[in-house]
């Protein structure tokens, strides 16, 4: 349930909606205190209250872990992924707005466009966007966004005694064994329209 809050709980929850803006991650406890010349256990009271009104998102045992529930980090959007079909690209990347609970860690994100079923009973279906955390790196099992001779594609990353392979999430395709294989990327979320 949303209430509104006091002039003073507004400002706190402003200064950490523009402290993620501008940093990429939330402010700490000692951070809101000092710049609001209160005490941390002040503070504390001040989160409490703005996370019962369900202004904000608060994470236990979790440096950095507040966050305001209706914050958005901005990720361009770079193009299309489709099963076995290289990224194709957009002419000007477009940026969107994620929400932060979809990618509350610090990294580099992007999203593509889905085209085809090949991952379907992941619950990832044609026109969906996904959120790829921008990484060079795979373990077994990681959703990824992986480059091979025959070009682009997102599946499961399964490495089996010693061989590397790429299982769709789709009963109608078959696993791809590529020759050579880069990592662009692993699965961060999606957004449905």
């Amino acid at each position: 349930m949303f209430a509104n809050p006091t002039p003073k709980q507004k400002q706190i929850l402003d200064f950490i909606s523009s402290f993620y803006k501008k940093e990429g991650y939330s402010p700490s406890l000692a951070e809101i205190a000092r710049n609001f010349k209160k005490s941390i256990p002040t503070i504390h009271q001040f989160i409490e209250t703005l996370k019962k009104k369900g202004l904000l998102d608060k994470e236990e045992n979790i440096w950095r872990g507040i966050m305001p529930n209706n914050a958005t980090r901005e990720v361009f959007l770079l193009g299309y992924i489709a099963a076995g079909q290289p990224i194709e690209p957009m002419e000007n990347p477009e940026p969107i707005q994620i929400p932060i609970s979809m990618i509350p860690q610090a990294g580099s994100f992007y999203a593509l466009k889905v085209q085809g079923d090949s991952m379907i009973d992941d619950g990832i279906v044609d026109g969906d966007t996904i959120i790829i955390k921008h990484q060079n790196t795979a373990v077994n099992g990681d959703k990824v966004i992986a480059v091979t001779e025959k070009g682009a594609t997102l599946k499961i990353y399964r490495e089996k005694n010693g061989n590397i392979f790429l299982q769709p999430r789709n009963k109608k395709y078959k696993n791809i064994y590529p020759k050579k294989i880069e990592i662009r990327g692993k699965f961060a979320g999606l957004i449905r329209k």
